[in-house]
């Protein structure tokens, strides 16, 4: 059985320690690109490049959203009040207030909002040593996500890779019989227009030249001629199969081989006069749509 990628896949990964939490999840839709976008705490975002070189080792095509979240315990020793500062913000509230008559209770309401103002509260560390601490812990996680979502990726390939060959094989018997047909096509134009042909002489006892009859049939024998879009649309098949086979993502060969298809395809329709065999061409587009539909998720 052939490995495919889907392009759709789904993958988390969580872990808890005394002083961090970490959780991220990976989801992945069809572009014909890879494309890695990051949610998350603001602080992190530049975390971004980091996630996109591991998530390149495994994955080719999609656009994959990650969700980073992080919950970081803090002790209370870490909210430790800068008095001076406090009592800095509380003077130039107090002489503003007088100076613009405001009431105690308005000071008293606004004096509320001073642990909000800088430097009353240490900051957090800086976000570049907090990347440096976090992200080996976030890349842990990341991997073991990506484990989830890449086994999530072969499942769904398989089964896609099932359904091609099935298609591919329909469609094969569907291009068997109108090889079939396509020979018996201009022996039954030559009979019927022989039969009319006779029917016409009976009529008016005039006579027709055999050699302007051949020649009629000759025209139509060519001009109805499928033979090269029989053997080009066999080729593809077999091309088609061997790229399910390929290791390399085959997304896009099987793109092309499909529009390949598709085109000689049209063109038999075209070409073919008989029923039958435009009966069977309808049936081939049919299976060539639904394995346009497929190879959209194929990476």
């Amino acid at each position: 059985m052939p490995v495919l990628y889907s392009m759709t896949g789904y993958g988390e990964a969580y872990c808890q320690d005394e002083n961090l939490s970490i959780g991220v999840e990976l989801r992945a839709v069809n572009n014909r690109y890879l494309k890695v976008q990051l949610r998350g705490p603001e602080t992190h975002q530049a975390l971004e490049p980091e996630f996109e070189k591991v998530i390149r080792k495994a994955v080719r095509r999609g656009t994959i959203q990650v969700h980073l979240r992080l919950q970081r315990k803090r002790n209370t020793g870490e909210f430790q009040i800068q008095v001076e500062a406090l009592r800095g913000y509380l003077r130039q509230l107090q002489d503003l207030g007088q100076e613009l008559k405001l009431g105690p209770k308005l000071v008293e309401n606004l004096a509320g909002q001073l642990l909000m103002l800088p430097g009353v509260i240490p900051e957090d560390a800086p976000v570049g040593k907090l990347l440096e601490e976090d992200w080996p812990r976030i890349e842990i996680m990341l991997q073991r996500a990506l484990e989830k979502f890449q086994a999530m990726r072969v499942t769904e390939g398989q089964w896609m890779a099932s359904e091609l060959l099935a298609l591919k094989e329909g469609i094969a018997g569907h291009l068997e019989r109108i090889r079939g047909l396509a020979l018996q096509a201009v022996e039954g134009y030559r009979d019927r227009l022989l039969e009319r042909v006779r029917g016409l002489l009976r009529e008016s006892g005039a006579t027709i030249n055999p050699a302007d009859l051949i020649r009629e049939v000759a025209v139509f024998a060519e001009r109805a001629d499928i033979a090269e879009e029989i053997v080009r649309l066999g080729s593809h098949l077999e091309q088609f199969a061997m790229a399910l086979k390929e290791v390399e993502s085959p997304g896009r060969k099987l793109e092309f081989l499909v529009q390949e298809m598709a085109r000689e395809t049209n063109t038999m329709g075209s070409k073919a006069p008989d029923v039958e065999i435009s009966r069977e061409v309808v049936e081939i587009k049919g299976g060539l749509e639904r394995i346009r539909e497929l190879i959209q998720n194929v990476e």
